[in-house]
């Protein structure tokens, strides 16, 4: 079936993966901002999506004590994809959006294209001083060509694959990190130890957790996936696609998947600790997920290792930014900038793996291991993702592309739709959004 493809202004190289982040929080805050509190002290209101880290670190309390008046008030949402229509309902209409809002890097190219008007240029704040202190990709990809930066940037997300040590020794593979890197030199090998792994797989357990999760991880190691430098989407021409969308599909025909969607499926959260699913490859951010959701229980049972073939990855990463409707807007770019500094992104990297964009930071966490995951050197893992991780190009409407994969996947796991029909229909349902 015919596809247009249609130019976007604002194609951005980075190194990032536009996959949605679609871990855990609560929802975006209601009414007009508020400038004081009751007491006459500032009154900033923070509103996230997924896991960032800041409030597991106590960094939100820790700002509180190191300035005196200023109150914080944060609220989440569970899914992204709710998150961000409610948002742009509140950047339209000028009210309701908090004083620092999230922005995932798969909404960046279009924030940077399309909204530099609802945003504050950072630049004209202290947070812009952070700016410098970037990985340059990160810092290019929320700066307009007029010079604005509408964002900040929080964390990465290279990528590694987490498995259950215990489900690989019981079906007699091998369970030493270094020891399953060395039988995993490509994607292929992955699915053949899947094979390996179904034939005396503990009941009810599978390889890994999702087919959209598989396609998510082969594709954030390629460095065009769905638009080329021109700023063309190409994601049905791009032979890196279709290659793994038919793998991760196959996956799915051949029983490897524990048939969930992730972040969406009560199953998939339940499966870290109940033992669904034996591996998943997981950006660094989804360390602190998989302690949240697997628990006490959970503790020195999974493990880290590199993706196959040593392959650098990204998936996510995510920004803050200010509304131009904030009445705080000063207040709010000091507290983005204490936020983003090295020893607060290091804390958050500490606590919940939530790898930092800000290169002081990654000079402090290279040393990091994680006891939940039997002294696992994740510092050292994820810094080598990030560095042999592709420069990629971010387009304005990759979030719903991908949105379209993933979901086509889930209906080969789940509905057993034919893989090419399944593509077929993921390429009607991109037409109908984007064009």
């Amino acid at each position: 079936m015919p596809r247009n493809r249609r130019s976007t202004a604002a194609t951005v190289a980075a190194v990032v993966s536009t996959a949605v982040l679609l871990t855990s929080c609560s929802s975006a805050g209601t009414g007009t901002t508020e400038a004081t509190s009751a007491d006459g002290g500032t009154a900033l209101t923070v509103s996230l999506f997924g896991t960032f880290g800041l409030d597991e670190a106590g960094l939100f309390d820790e700002y509180e004590k190191l300035n005196p008046g200023v109150t914080i008030t944060y609220q989440s949402t569970q899914g992204e994809n709710t998150y961000w229509p409610a948002l742009q309902t509140k950047l339209a209409s000028g009210n309701g959006a908090a004083d620092v809002q999230g922005i995932e890097v798969g909404r960046i190219a279009d924030v940077v294209a399309n909204q530099a008007g609802k945003w504050t240029d950072l630049s004209t704040t202290v947070a812009g001083e952070q700016v410098p202190n970037y990985l340059d990709w990160k810092s290019a990809a929320a700066t307009t060509e007029d010079g604005e930066v509408l964002g900040v940037g929080t964390d990465i997300g290279p990528m590694g694959l987490c498995y259950r040590s215990d489900l690989l020794e019981q079906a007699g593979l091998p369970s030493a990190p270094a020891d399953v890197a060395a039988q995993l030199g490509s994607w292929d090998d992955y699915t053949a130890m899947g094979e390996k792994f179904k034939a005396a797989a503990p009941a009810g357990t599978a390889w890994t957790d999702s087919a959209g999760g598989l396609y998510n991880a082969i594709v954030s190691t390629e460095s065009e996936i769905y638009y080329d430098e021109a700023g063309e989407l190409v994601w049905d021409s791009n032979p890196a696609v279709k290659d793994a969308f038919d793998t991760a599909a196959a996956a799915a025909q051949s029983g490897l998947t524990a048939k969930l969607e992730q972040f969406e499926d009560p199953a998939w959260d339940t499966g870290f600790g109940g033992g669904s699913f034996a591996t998943i490859a997981c950006p660094a951010w989804m360390i602190g997920y998989i302690k949240g959701k697997a628990g006490d229980a959970g503790a020195g049972k999974w493990n880290v290792t590199s993706l196959p073939g040593g392959a650098g990855g990204n998936w996510g990463g995510a920004y803050l930014g200010i509304p131009k409707s904030s009445k705080n807007q000063e207040e709010a770019a000091k507290l983005v900038k204490w936020l983003t500094d090295p020893e607060q992104q290091a804390k958050v990297f500490e606590v919940g793996g939530n790898f930092p964009s800000n290169t002081g930071a990654i000079e402090l966490v290279t040393g990091t291991k994680d006891t939940y995951f039997q002294d696992a050197p994740i510092g050292q893992i994820f810094s080598a993702a990030a560095k042999a991780a592709p420069t990629q190009v971010l387009g304005e409407d990759d979030a719903v592309v991908k949105t379209a994969l993933v979901q086509a996947l889930l209906s080969v796991e789940t509905n057993g739709v034919a893989p090419a029909e399944a593509w077929e229909n993921a390429g009607s349902t991109i037409e109908n959004q984007v064009g």
